[in-house]
């Protein structure tokens, strides 16, 4: 499908009770998916979904074999395009209730919390890891030219930061 453009689906599948003053604004979202994965020269379909809290411990004990909530998962889908069969990229879960405890001691704002999220889950399908050092320090930088680029348009605000306590 050389020439075609990415493809990104956002879903907010996320229950009135989980994180319900937490707006998922699904067009933005799409936007900056759009713009790492044309920046990245991907082509191919990604799906972006918000989803509560408990679906996202699910997914982490029986995806990551932890227990609990985790912010951001991604499942990678097709290793090797077949011509003329559009690429899968895979899939990027977030949960928003999730972000919302730990923006502040995070990334500063709810705002560049979700975009780092989204950012951090798509270089992950894209092949990213962060297991060691070396690994971490190219995808942390990759990351916050993509954010610096796409989110912010400029320098990344003071507080900003990428990796927990």
């Amino acid at each position: 499908m050389s020439g075609s453009k990415p493809t990104v689906v956002v879903a907010d599948e996320r229950s009135a009770t989980d994180s319900p003053d937490v707006v998922v604004d699904a067009d933005r979202w799409t936007r900056l998916a759009l713009e790492v994965l044309v920046d990245t020269g991907v082509d191919g379909e990604l799906t972006l979904t918000f989803i509560d809290r408990d679906d996202i411990a699910d997914l982490n004990a029986e995806h990551m074999g932890k227990a609990g909530p985790t912010d951001v998962l991604s499942f990678p889908m097709d290793d090797e395009p077949l011509p003329g069969v559009p690429t899968l990229l895979g899939d990027v879960v977030i949960s928003p209730a999730v972000a919302a405890e730990q923006f502040a001691e995070h990334a500063g704002t709810l705002d560049d919390e979700v975009a780092l999220l989204v950012v951090h889950g798509i270089l992950h399908v894209l092949g990213h890891d962060h297991g060691e050092p070396a690994e971490a320090a190219v995808m942390r930088a990759c990351e916050l030219d993509l954010l610096q680029r796409f989110h912010w348009q400029g320098s990344a605000p003071a507080g900003f930061r990428q990796t927990h306590d």
